[in-house]
This record gives C-alpha cells, sequence and structure tokens, in this order.
C-alpha cells in the first residue's frame, strides 16, 4: 500500500483527498504546513508527496526544493497543486526538480491517474536491477540513484529517465518528443521546453561533464562519453 503526504491548508480540500486516496487503496498522512511536512518526510520518507504551492509558513516550491536537494529525499516523486496554470509556472515547477504539476480545480480521477502513473515509475523492477553505465556515469533505475566519478548525484525521477534514454543511445540523436515519452509518458502537459528545463537542470548537476549532454539544435539531444 503506497504511502501519499497530502501537503494542503485548505480544509475541505484535504478531507476529499484523503477520502478518494483512501477509497482507491492507498494510505495517507495529512499537513497543512510545510516545516511540518519536512519532518513527517524525514520521519517516515512517503512514497509520493501532494503538495500545495501556497501554505501558511514555506511554500510548496520551498519544501520541493529542500526535498530535491537532499540525496534522502530527492527520489520522493512530488506533484505540485496550485491555481495557477500559466506554462511559466509550470516550469518554474519542474525546475525546481517537481515531478508533475496539477492546476486547481482539477479531476480527481486524472490526479489519481498521475499518482498511479508516477509511482509506477518509481517503483523498482520486479526481476532483477537495470543499471546504466557509461563513461564516469552509472545510472540505477531501480534504486533511483545517479553517480558520477563514484559521487551520489540528486536527481528527480524525471531527470534520471531522460539521463538514462540519453546514455542508452548515446552516439544517436535523441528527439525531445522521445525524451518526453520516456519521461513522462502520461502526462500531456509537458512541452519540449520542459523537456529543455529538465537538461538544464542535469546539467548545473553534472559539472565537468555537463558537456556530455550534446545538443543537436532543431532535434533533440545527443549523450557522448567523455
Amino acid at each position: 500500500m503506497a504511502l501519499v503526504l497530502i501537503v494542503e491548508d485548505d480544509t475541505d480540500l484535504r478531507h476529499v483527498l484523503d477520502f478518494n486516496l483512501k477509497r482507491e487503496g492507498f494510505e495517507t498522512r495529512l499537513t497543512t504546513r510545510g516545516a511540518e511536512a519536512l519532518r513527517a518526510i524525514r520521519e517516515r520518507p512517503p512514497d509520493l508527496v501532494l503538495l500545495d504551492v501556497m501554505l501558511p509558513d514555506l511554500s510548496g516550491t520551498d519544501v520541493c526544493r529542500q526535498l530535491k536537494a537532499e540525496p534522502s529525499t530527492a527520489g520522493i516523486p512530488v506533484i505540485l497543486l496550485t491555481a495557477r496554470a500559466e506554462e511559466v509556472d509550470r516550469i518554474n515547477g519542474f525546475e525546481i526538480g517537481a515531478d508533475d504539476f496539477v492546476a486547481k480545480p482539477f479531476s480527481l480521477r486524472e490526479l489519481i491517474l498521475r499518482i498511479r502513473a508516477i509511482l509506477r515509475r518509481a517503483a523498482p523492477a520486479a526481476t532483477g536491477r537495470e543499471v546504466l553505465s557509461a563513461g564516469a556515469f552509472r545510472i540505477d533505475l531501480a534504486g533511483h540513484r545517479l553517480q558520477v566519478d563514484g559521487v551520489d548525484v540528486p536527481s528527480t525521477l524525471t531527470e534520471l529517465r531522460i539521463l538514462a534514454q540519453l546514455v542508452a543511445g548515446r552516439g544517436k540523436v535523441i528527439s525531445r518528443e522521445r525524451l518526453h515519452s520516456a519521461a513522462r509518458a502520461e502526462s500531456e502537459d509537458v512541452s519540449g521546453r520542459a523537456i529543455d528545463t529538465h537538461i538544464k537542470r542535469l546539467r548545473d548537476k553534472l559539472g565537468p561533464h555537463a558537456a556530455e549532454i550534446e545538443t543537436v539544435r532543431g532535434v533533440g539531444y545527443r549523450f557522448r562519453d567523455a
């Protein structure tokens, strides 16, 4: 039974989410503030966090940024809930490491499908562990772990899947559409610009190895061994 932490200060919406997720077979925990959510996550890491952007203390974006910056919590999927739906808000959400972005008001059925899709992608493989190695890179998809030169690099689920796709096809140009399909197949609101944002975040984390992800203008990206 997957544990979902609901971080929402609107009482009615919090109760609606709690009721419907439990009805769908999820275990839930409820918090109303960002600092409280961070404590709850460190005490018992959930399988996924539903995180409202507008909270009374820390903003949801601040909470997400802290989670994604710590290796022990970077792999926990985060879905941001917000009343704003402009593309710039989605891009900002992905830039801080969110795994999905849902604008209010939303369909509960769609939200639950998104939660299930993200949890499927985050789940360890049923048989064995899929590990990709190339040069300084080692990607353990099942363990949600990226190592560069033997050092753990915190990464989101989406970033890890994009990098895995590039490494698996190293030397070949991978289109933005293919990267979108590999990383977020069930989410239809992720544009090519969002893929570019994820690539930028990966490069920022890779330091001297950033140049190994090459941009092929007008087509997509290519991974090359150093």
